[in-house]
Formats: C-alpha cells, sequence, structure tokens
C-alpha cells in the first residue's frame, strides 16, 4: 500500500531529522581523532553459536592466546556459564594461562540473574569478569521473566552484590535493547535509572535480534549517552540486515566507548560485526584508535576459518582471499602510475600483498607485474604472446596462479607459431555412450590442407587416428610412434585450472618427447603431438 500523504510527510520529517544528524557527526569526526575505543571480542561466546562451529578447549585456548596476543584486542568473551563440563575446562585453562600473562582483567563470562549459579560457576573457573544478561526490553522482562521491572531490578541488585563478595567485577548485557529502545524507552530508562549506581562497570547494549540501521543505532546510543554521560556504553551488533560494521560506527560517533565484534562475523544467524571490517572503519571513517594489531588479522583469521569450519568469502572485505587482487588489466596500469587504483586498505597494513589476477581480463600491465614478481624477464613480443596466451585461457572461465605463469611461458616460447610447418586448422572430437568417440581433423602440412575422420577408444585416440590416415594415407609418410603419454597438474600451482600433458615419440628410431598446457586434458594433448610434428617436420 503507497504511504499516502501522511506516510509521506512522516517519511519527509524523518530523513529530514536523520540528514541534520549525519551534519552533527561529521564535525564530531574530527573531534574523534584522538578518542580510544574498546575492542571486546565474542568469537569465543557469541561466535560459537554460529550453526555448526563447536571449539574444542584445547582450540579455544588457542583462539583467546591469539586474541589477546597476536591481534591485542581489550577483552575476549569467552563462554556462557553452565554451558557444560567441556565449557568449564576451557574456561579454566583460558583463565589459567591469562593468570600467568598478567591478563585475567582482560577475560570475561556471559553469565545469567539465576541467584548464585552462574556466578559460582565462574568463580570455580577462577575468572575475574561476569557479563550479566538481564533484560533489556520490557517485553523479555514481561514475557520471558514474567515479571515486573522491580523485580527484575531486585534479583540484579542482588547478582551483584554476590558478585561483590566473590571479587566478580560486572558488566550488565541489556538484552533486547534496541527492541527495548523502539518500544519501550521508559523501560530501559527506569533499569538503568535503578542501576547506575550499583557498581556495574560497563552497560552493554546489544542489537540482539539485529533491528537496527545507523540512523536508529546513532539515534538510540545519544539518548543514552546524553542522559548517562558518567556510564561507559558499549555496543553489541547483529548482522541480520548487513548493517553491523555501519551501526558500530554509528554507535562509536554517538559515543559508545566500546564495542563487540567476532572475528570472521561468526555469530547466531547472519552472524556480529567482523573484527577485521570494524577495525578498518573505525580507524579510517570514524577516525578514532584501537590496540588492534592490524598486520595479525589475516592470520588470526585464517586460523579461525580452520578451527570453525567456516569458510571466508573471497570477497569478504580485508580477509577474504580476492580483496587485494586487482583483476583488470587497466588496474594495474595504474598501480604503476602514482598508484592510481589504491586506497587507505593497503594490503600490507593486514599482512598481505596485492596480486594481479591472470585471466581472460588481465593486460599486459598485469602479466608484467607477475613476471616481476617472479624474476622473470621477456621482450615486448613475447610479453604480448604469453598474454594471448593467458587471455585464451581465461576464455575457457579457468583460473590461472601466479604458479603456473613459468609453465605457461616455457610452453609459449618453446614453439614459435608463425614458423610452425604444421599447422591445425580445426578439430572436433565428440563422445557417446555405448559408442566409441569420433574426431574430425582439418590439418596444413607445408601449406597443403588435409581433412580425416576417425574413431578411436578415447577421444585422444580418435584424434591421433584421423591425423595418422593424413599422413600414411594422404601424404604416404611413417607417422611416428607414441610411446608414452604422461598428465600432471604443473607442480606449485594452487588449482587444477592447468594440465601438463608430455608425451614420447619414436619416429625413424629417435626418441622425441613433446609437453603442452591447457585446461583441457585433451587439448593439451593434441597441442602436443602438432609440436611434436612440426619438430620431425623441421628436421625433415
Amino acid at each position: 500500500m503507497p504511504f499516502g500523504r501522511v506516510g509521506n510527510l512522516y517519511f519527509s520529517l524523518f530523513t529530514f531529522h536523520f540528514s541534520l544528524k549525519i551534519r552533527t557527526f561529521v564535525p564530531q569526526m574530527e573531534d574523534c581523532m584522538e578518542k580510544f575505543v574498546e575492542i571486546m571480542d565474542t568469537t569465543l561466546r557469541d561466535g560459537e553459536q554460529t550453526n555448526g562451529v563447536s571449539f574444542v578447549p584445547h582450540e579455544k585456548l588457542m583462539i583467546a592466546r591469539m586474541l589477546l596476543m597476536d591481534l591485542n584486542v581489550d577483552r575476549i568473551e569467552v563462554a556462557s556459564a553452565r554451558v557444560s563440563d567441556g565449557e568449564k575446562e576451557a574456561v579454566k585453562s583460558i583463565c589459567r594461562w591469562a593468570r600467568q600473562a598478567g591478563m585475567l582483567d582482560r577475560v570475561e563470562v556471559l553469565g545469567f540473574v539465576d541467584g548464585t549459579t552462574s556466578l559460582d560457576w565462574i568463580n570455580d573457573c577462577e575468572c575475574r569478569n561476569i557479563n550479566l544478561l538481564c533484560k533489556g526490553s520490557e517485553r523479555h522482562c514481561k514475557y520471558q521473566l514474567k515479571k515486573t521491572l522491580e523485580e527484575h531490578v531486585a534479583d540484579i541488585k542482588q547478582s551483584i552484590s554476590y558478585a561483590k563478595q566473590l571479587g566478580i567485577s560486572v558488566n550488565l548485557y541489556l538484552e533486547d535493547w534496541s527492541n527495548g529502545m523502539k518500544a519501550s524507552p521508559e523501560y530501559v530508562f527506569g533499569l538503568i535509572d535503578a542501576l547506575k549506581d550499583s557498581g556495574a562497570k560497563r552497560f552493554m547494549l546489544p542489537d540482539t535480534l539485529g533491528i537496527l540501521n545507523p540512523q536508529l543505532t546513532a539515534a538510540f546510543v545519544e539518548q543514552m549517552t546524553t542522559r548517562y554521560p558518567d556510564l561507559q556504553f558499549d555496543f553489541h551488533a547483529h548482522n541480520d540486515y548487513d548493517l553491523a560494521t555501519s551501526n558500530v560506527m554509528a554507535a562509536v560517533l554517538a559515543g559508545c566507548r566500546g564495542v563487540h565484534t567476532a572475528v570472521n562475523g561468526l555469530g547466531e544467524r547472519a552472524g556480529n560485526a567482523p573484527l577485521s571490517s570494524v577495525q578498518a572503519i573505525l580507524k579510517d571513517h570514524a577516525h578514532v584508535q584501537t590496540h588492534i594489531n592490524e598486520e595479525n588479522l589475516g592470520k588470526v583469521s585464517t586460523m579461525v576459518e580452520s578451527l570453525s569450519g567456516i569458510a571466508i568469502p573471497p570477497n569478504k572485505p580485508i580477509i577474504g582471499e580476492n580483496v587485494f587482487t586487482q583483476v583488470a588489466g587497466v588496474h594495474a596500469d595504474g598501480d604503476n602510475k602514482n598508484n592510481l587504483y589504491c586506497n587507505d586498505l593497503l594490503p600490507e597494513r593486514f599482512g598481505r600483498k596485492r596480486e594481479y589476477a591472470l585471466g581472460k581480463n588481465s593486460g599486459k600491465a598485469n602479466i608484467l607485474k607477475n613476471l616481476e614478481e617472479l624474476g622473470l624477464e621477456l621482450t615486448p613480443e613475447q610479453t604480448r604472446r604469453v598474454t594471448d596466451r593467458i587471455i585464451e585461457l581465461g576464455d575457457k572461465k579457468q583460473l590461472i596462479t601466479q604458479e603456473d605463469l613459468p609453465y605457461i611461458v616455457a610452453d609459449v616460447l618453446k614453439h614459435s607459431a608463425p614458423d610452425d610447418k604444421v599447422k591445425l586448422i580445426s578439430y572436433m572430437v565428440s563422445t557417446a555412450y555405448g559408442l566409441k568417440p569420433m574426431a574430425s581433423v582439418k590439418l596444413e602440412v607445408n601449406g597443403a590442407v588435409f581433412e580425416e575422420s576417425a574413431i578411436g577408444d578415447g577421444m585422444y585416440d580418435a584424434f591421433i587416428h584421423a591425423v595418422r590416415h593424413i599422413y600414411r594415407e594422404k601424404l604416404n609418410r611413417t607417422f611416428p610412434w607414441l610411446t608414452n603419454y604422461q598428465v600432471s597438474i604443473p607442480p606449485g600451482g594452487r588449482t587444477d585450472a592447468l594440465v601438463q600433458t608430455t608425451i614420447s615419440w619414436t619416429y625413424n628410431e629417435k626418441a622425441y618427447r613433446t609437453r603442452a598446457l591447457d585446461a583441457d586434458q585433451t587439448e593439451a594433448a593434441i597441442k602436443a603431438t602438432i609440436k611434436m610434428l612440426n619438430i620431425i617436420e623441421n628436421e625433415d
């Protein structure tokens, strides 16, 4: 149904309000230059709620060490209390290590308002921080707990009091806070008014169901930071609308002093805000400082990918395999001319390096970049021929890697097509169930063109029979005898895009060996055969 006049008016006022809001953030961004934001990573707790992900205790310890030591995140949330004996073992091992490393104050566990149960569990693990999950929306309090705000506050205060007895620091997690701000802000303010002097160190504002956009995030967080300027707020984003990173930035600009992330964006449903993207956007766009060691982001992301079994999409910003790869030749050319196609996301920042893809879109600049990396020098004519060969392979939708390049160069340069006396004009090979493969071949030998068809035990065998007919019956010549046939993938390649075929022959009591490279095994063998015929023709 269309908006109507009233709806259009509301939408216009809404847009006007947030355009003003955005303008108010522009000068604030300069003020943020010296601002510091805490990063609390929840890969080991919320990230483990990703469907199919379950870290065993030693894996949790490995990831915890990397997060605190290699990445230098400020805090890590490592588990939920009461989950299992295995979880308890993992938390104990992390806390033992963290205490020895002087980092125990940076380890946190999610706990519940359940009297003393969660706190006893956490205390038994020797953890000193609880992220106490309370209800941040009236609906959750009323329908899940079946309690009033006053009753819930009394329970929370009781938990905080017991935590103080145990020497455990408390952060308050306001579950479903975003919906609370939309539907029942008076409940949210009433909850914080009652707890602001309770001794809680931080108030965590989660967008539990991922319903926010940057404008709403900014508006809601600004209400919190304006109303309670002395409290420290964290923002916890979920990525249901693919807005988690943008919402984090909006929350920081609105005054949040801490944000929650997960490595590779792991988390329930669509996941959490990815640590790598949050770091980049806070530094480059919000202009705030963090303690993150950016150069280790790729290493840690790869480790978590391996242990979680959740693959990183190739186009995932910062950490994806393809994000620092230039495909278009014009981009590689621009990089040679004052880095025209570079932005602030330089791969070296993140322990990566820029690569130049080889394929049908490759230009001379891409080829030269890769040859330079390998220490190979070619003449302009040789570079042109190698480029043509790569484009030919790319048209078959094959991925060509830098490791494949030396083999392509060798394949192209060892045989000079313009001087060939034997040329393959065209060929067709086919096979069908229940029938022998068939080949039709048109071949030029010393300027004369011949055609022949034949069947064989395989497609290449059919091709050889057709060529042999041309040599024996139409040229009245002996055809070389095939003595060995080998197929391999060039060593060092990361993909099976190219196949190398090496064929040994005997002709007039002399041995020959030719090889060729192609994406298709049969075509590689055919090219090796044509090379052999040219060698013999030139010798005769």
